[in-house]
Parts: C-alpha cells; sequence; structure tokens
C-alpha cells in the first residue's frame, strides 16, 4: 500500500469515527454502552494506521464530551493508578486497551493544555503520565514479552506507536533516569536487533540537546555514554562532524592518532554492543590505508587475531563487503565471528565466500524490506545480517511475531552449525526454496507455500527476515505428519528432526497432551535433575544447546502460553548457587514470572545473550525437554525439600488448574 493509499484509508476512517462519535454525544447517558462499541472498533482501526494516534489525539477533547469513558474506570482521570494503567494496555482486553490507550492520550492532552479537565491540573496529568511511561518503558522500544505479545496481538505496532507519540508529547524529563536504565539493561543482552533502542537513544539525544528540557546533570551524565557511542566515541569524531569531515580528518591523521581512533571504537563498542557509524567509516578507511589496525578496531584478543590474520583475504572482503555505516552493527558481528574461532570449522570460510557474492532473488530482496537499488544493496544488507548472526547467535530475536520456534532454530545453528545456516540460508535467498527431511521424508518450503506464499515478517535481523518464513512452513508440516501419532506431544519427533543430531532423543512432558493435566511430575522433575543438574548426573555438563519449552506466566503468576527456548549449560553462579542458564528467543528475557521469580540476564554468570534461574525455579516453569537415554541417571537424590519446592511453585502457578495435586507420587 503506498502512502497516498494509507491516507486516504486514514482519512475514510477518520470520517467514519466522526460520525460515530456526534452520535454518541447525542445518545443519552443509560444508552451510551450501546454506541461506545462502534467508536472504540474504530478507533482501534484508525491507531493501527501510520499516523493514526494523532489523528485519535487531534479528536480526545471531542471523544472525551461525547461519553467514551462514560460509567467506566477511565471516567475519573484524576483517580487513575499509574501501575494499573501500565498493565492495562499490556494485558487488558480488546476495549478495555483501546480505552486505556484513548485515556492517556486523554493526560498528555491536558498535560500539553490541549484540553481542561476538572480535577486535574496540566502538572497532575504530565507526572500521572510520566509514571505510566516510567512504567512501560519495554513498550516505547516496542519490545514484547510472551505475555504482552498474546494480549495484544495485532495491536502491538498501535501500542508502539501510541508510546512514541506519548514519549514526544509529554517529555522523557522524569522517566529518563529510567529510560537510560533500561537501556542499558536491554543492551547487556547485546541483542543484533537494535534499531529501537538507537531510535530512543536519539530521541534522548535530541531531548537534551533542547535547552528547555531542564534535565538535571546527573541525567545528562548517565545518557551521555549512550549517546556518545552511537554519535562521538572517539576524538576525531566527538562532535558527530558528518562522514564527509571525519574521513577527512583520518586523511590527516598519523599512525598514533589513527591507533587510538581505533582502540576508542573497540572500547566503546565492547563496552555498550552499539556500534557508531563513524566506526564503519574507520574501518572502511584503514582497510585500504592502514591494515594493521583491523584487529585493534574490532577489539580483537589473541584469538582473534590468529583468527584474522589466517584468513585475512575473506575478513577484508567482509568489510569491504558487509560493512557500511547503514550497517555498522555488523563490526560487533565480525568480532565476535573471529573471537569464537568459528573460521576454523573447514566448511565455513567457503561458504561466506560463496554468501559474499549470492544472488538474491526477488522474493528474498522483498523480505528483506531494502529496495533493490539501495546503497548498500539487499546482498551486502543480508551479509552484514550474516555476520551479526554468526557473531551473536544468542542475539537472534523473533521480534514481535510468533515464530519461536525458528528464531530458537536459527540461534543454535549459528551456536552450533554455522555451515548449516549459511546454507539454509542460501537456499532460502537464492532459491526460494528450503529443504528438509523428517524421518526420511523430503519436505520443501516452496511447494508447501505453493498456494499461500510466504508471509514477511518485521522487527528481526536480515538472516530471520529472509530464512524464518521458510522454516516456519516446514515445521508446521512437520506437525501435521505427526497428528496421527495418538496423545503424544509432536514435538518429541520434530525437534530432533527440525534442529539437528544432537538433540536427545529421549523426551519428558510434564503435562497430559488431551487434558492439559500436570501428569507424573514427580517422574518428570526427577529425570529432569538426573539429565541436567551436575551433582545429580555425574557431573556430565550440557555439550550441545538442547531445546526445551517452558509455561510462561505473568507477573501474577497467571499461565499465558508454551514458548520455546534452548538449555545453553547448567553451572554454579558467581555466589555458589546452581543455576540454568538458557536463551529465550524473545525480545526481552529479563522477564518477571510472578512469585518473586525474576528471570535474571546479567551478574549471576551469565554470558551475553542468556538468560538464567536457579535450578528449581527454572525446572518450575519447566513442562519440556529432551534428554539422552543412555546418560540420564535414574532416581537421582535429590533433596525431597527442593522436590517439593519445584511442585509448589508449579502448583501455584501455571498448573494451578491442572490438578497439579495428583501428580505428585
Amino acid at each position: 500500500m503506498t502512502d497516498s493509499d494509507s491516507g486516504t484509508r486514514l482519512q475514510g476512517l477518520c470520517e467514519k469515527l466522526d460520525r460515530a462519535v456526534e452520535a454518541l454525544h447525542r445518545t443519552s447517558p443509560f444508552a451510551k454502552g450501546i454506541k461506545q462499541r462502534p467508536v472504540l472498533d474504530l478507533a482501534r482501526r484508525i491507531m493501527q494506521q501510520p499516523g493514526g494516534v494523532a489523528a485519535i489525539y487531534d479528536r480526545i477533547g471531542a471523544l472525551e464530551e461525547a461519553g467514551i469513558f462514560h460509567d467506566s474506570d477511565w471516567q475519573n482521570p484524576d483517580r487513575l493508578q499509574p501501575w494499573m494503567a501500565a498493565n492495562t494496555i499490556r494485558q487488558g482486553e480488546p476495549d478495555t486497551t483501546v480505552l486505556e490507550a484513548l485515556s492517556e492520550l486523554r493526560l498528555a492532552a491536558v498535560a500539553r493544555g490541549a484540553l481542561l479537565h476538572p480535577g486535574l491540573s496540566d502538572e497532575e496529568a504530565g507526572h500521572l503520565l510520566s509514571q505510566i511511561l516510567a512504567l512501560n518503558l519495554p513498550l516505547i522500544f516496542g519490545q514484547l514479552n510472551e505475555a504482552e505479545r498474546v494480549h495484544l496481538g495485532g495491536f502491538a505496532p498501535a501500542v508502539h506507536q501510541l508510546y512514541q507519540f506519548l514519549a514526544g508529547e509529554i517529555g522523557l524529563g522524569e522517566v529518563l533516569d529510567r529510560l537510560i536504565n533500561e537501556i542499558w539493561r536491554m543492551l547487556d543482552q547485546r541483542p543484533i536487533e537494535v534499531d529501537h533502542v538507537k531510535e530512543m537513544i536519539t530521541s534522548v539525544s535530541v531531548y537534551l540537546a533542547d535547552p528547555e528540557s531542564g534535565i538535571s546533570a546527573n541525567s545528562s551524565r548517565g545518557a551521555e555514554r549512550l549517546i556518545s557511542a552511537l554519535y562521538g566515541p572517539t576524538r576525531g569524531c566527538q562532535e558527530d562532524p558528518g562522514f564527509v569531515i571525519y574521513t577527512e580528518r583520518l586523511a590527516n591523521m598519523d599512525a598514533q592518532a589513527l591507533r587510538q581512533e581505533a582502540l576508542g571504537f573497540s572500547r566503546s563498542m565492547l563496552d555498550t554492543g552499539l556500534v557508531s557509524p563513524y566506526h564503519a567509516v574507520f574501518l572502511r578507511y584503514v582497510l585500504d590505508q592502514q591494515p594493521d589496525l583491523i584487529g585493534a578496531a574490532l577489539g580483537l584478543s589473541s584469538t582473534g587475531n590468529d583468527a584474522l590474520h589466517c584468513y585475512q583475504h575473506l575478513v577484508h572482503n567482509l568489510i569491504a563487503e558487509a560493512v557500511w555505516p547503514e550497517t555498522a552493527e555488523s563490526v560487533y558481528g565480525l568480532s565476535g565471528l573471529l573471537e569464537r574461532g568459528i573460521l576454523y570449522n573447514g566448511p565455513l570460510a567457503p561458504a561466506l565466500w560463496r554468501q559474499i557474492g549470492l544472488p538474491l532473488s526477488e522474493q528474498a530482496i522483498r523480505m528483506l524490506g531494502v529496495p533493490a537499488t539501495a546503497e548498500p544493496s539487499p546482498r551486502q544488507h543480508l551479509l552484514a545480517g550474516v555476520l551479526c548472526v554468526l557473531g551473536q547467535p544468542l542475539g537472534v530475536g523473533q521480534g514481535n511475531n510468533p515464530t519461536c520456534q525458528s528464531a530458537r532454530a536459527l540461534s543454535m545453528w549459528a551456536n552450533n552449525d554455522p555451515d548449516y545456516l549459511l546454507q539454509i540460508l542460501t537456499w532460502a535467498a537464492r532459491d526460494d526454496d528450503v529443504v528438509m527431511r523428517f524421518e526420511g521424508q523430503l519436505l520443501s518450503s516452496r511447494d508447501l507455500t505453493r498456494h499461500t506464499g510466504l508471509a514477511v515478517i518485521q522487527d528481526v535481523d536480515p538472516v530471520s527476515a529472509v530464512t524464518v518464513p521458510h522454516l516456519d512452513a516446514i515445521y508446521q508440516a512437520m506437525g501435521v505428519l505427526c497428528a496421527d501419532r495418538g496423545e503424544q506431544d509432536p514435538h518429541q519427533w520434530i525437534n530432533p528432526e527440525f534442529h539437528g543430531w544432537w538433540v536427545g532423543r529421549g523426551f519428558a512432558i510434564a503435562v497430559d497432551v488431551p487434558t492439559g493435566n500436570l501428569t507424573n511430575f514427580s517422574d518428570f522433575v526427577k529425570r529432569f535433575y538426573g539429565s541436567y543438574h551436575p551433582l545429580y548426573n555425574g557431573n556430565q555438563l550440557v555439550i550441545h544447546p538442547q531445546p526445551a519449552g517452558i509455561a510462561v506466566t505473568d507477573s501474577a503468576a497467571r499461565f499465558i502460553g508454551w514458548h520455546a527456548i534452548s538449555i545453553q549449560r547448567v553451572g554454579l553462579d558467581p555466589g555458589g548457587e546452581m543455576r540454568v542458564y538458557f536463551y529465550n528467543p524473545n525480545n526481552d528475557s529479563g522477564q518477571h514470572w510472578g512469585q518473586d521469580i525474576q528471570v535474571s540476564t546479567n551478574g549471576c554468570g551469565e554470558r551475553f545473550g542468556e538468560s538464567s534461574l536457579p535450578f528449581p525455579e527454572f525446572t518450575s516453569r519447566l513442562y519440556i525437554y529432551h534428554f539422552d537415554p543412555r546418560e540420564v541417571v535414574n532416581n537421582p537424590a535429590v533433596p525431597v525439600e527442593e522436590l517439593e519446592q519445584v511442585l509448589t511453585l508449579a502448583a501455584e502457578s501455571w498448573a494451578a488448574d491442572r490438578n497439579a495435586e495428583q501428580a505428585w507420587a
């Protein structure tokens, strides 16, 4: 749809809304509930259009006067509680979510003086809205956890648009400290897709540059580190001079000054996980003028430098093709790729040479969302994405898409079988067809989607954008092939075939598939301890990441749904507590699952991209896992009190309505 078509559609919907609002205004108070529904439906549809939130904001006074909040919890805004409002936008029913959105737009209008409201001053409205924004900081980024994704569904982009609009209207002053902390918390997880984070840092930068912002010195210093990481991490570009001027400065620097630039860029990148576009400019410059500085600019250790020297010609070509200001994050990916030492895996170097010159199909270009005539080209954008995925396997995210299985597979392949990942990508990007086998039967994504076509997904890295639609089609086809196998969970057969040979052929599930009730939970938990806990499994560490499924709960410990993760490793944290370290393809892995179970992403021995929980807490949310039947320790000597802790946590959360009391023998 063109911008013109979108604008015409928005205008038509707004005209319908104006008529519906007028009808609501004429309706007597006792009958307003009947007329509110069409208004809410139209408001929802408008907010899902580009520019729709602003259009609703322009009409918020008319909506209020017509009675959209009549006889509802939002009728008296002075009585609103920020924590309740914050939860409603994420977890409410469709109508209440729209009402909450309208309420927050009303608060913005009052705060800006565009709307007067009895009992609520502009200062009070601004403070209340700032609290709501602070409590919903991830929504400003467009980052949703599994519970929010389920509740919001297709309305999620509208909520992101809403919070971007509100942040712009109210200003980030009161929420800046919390906003900066939230950005750092997300960057600690080292995601590949950081566009939302960059947008927020840019917004903060613009806000701080405004002399009217009134930001304290402490807040300004807290933000400055992030802003400089993007726009001025070194002395040569500290005032954001522009690429042309910066390139001229590089040409006039001596060897010592260039080395200082290289070290400054790498320090900033490794400290924050962000890459400045100037870093890409610098790397392209020294590639031609002083290539001995590449290792310093990438922040390489002796391991990475050895790989760089062994594969110098390949690395130089990767930089020339993939590293541009528009694809600056590929610098961090290349650094990680070299540090991992995976180029010594025989097939990987020729696979990367193939990727450098890989021709892309029209469909792949469409899925990338990069115009065919763009500079850098779609092929170069995809190559940059390859560097990111291979350098940051645990940074792969599913975006706001229900594609956790495929995202997990990409992460596992990048971590464990990178040349296979590049083969899958080649098939998808060049041939529009990914081929896999399920128990000997050939499955072709092209054949499977011949009549339906492939969906385009957004908010993901380039490799995911091209491959995940193919992988989803194959995964669903595997499920169909398992549909007639009685009362067994299909993951038992799908996961080993889909993810790889290293997936354990043993399979345990905590629920009875037909009824959903908890079943044989005692055996389920004991087997998990005997398979994964080093103190009870003969000190056998996790060798290959293993797929697993968790029962996701919200902060009130209420069941939300099933979610795919991978168990990366199990070990003692710095405090001596045994923890499960796992990969979660969700955008934000640091979630509160209720019962004081707070998933950690930093500070408990996690590597970048990992989440972790103490072993009993993790087990209490586990419902599916794989194991090697030949290596499991049967009847491990786990203390009864620890087993009971696991059961209690499960029985009082996701298993509350699953006859949990009968599942413990």
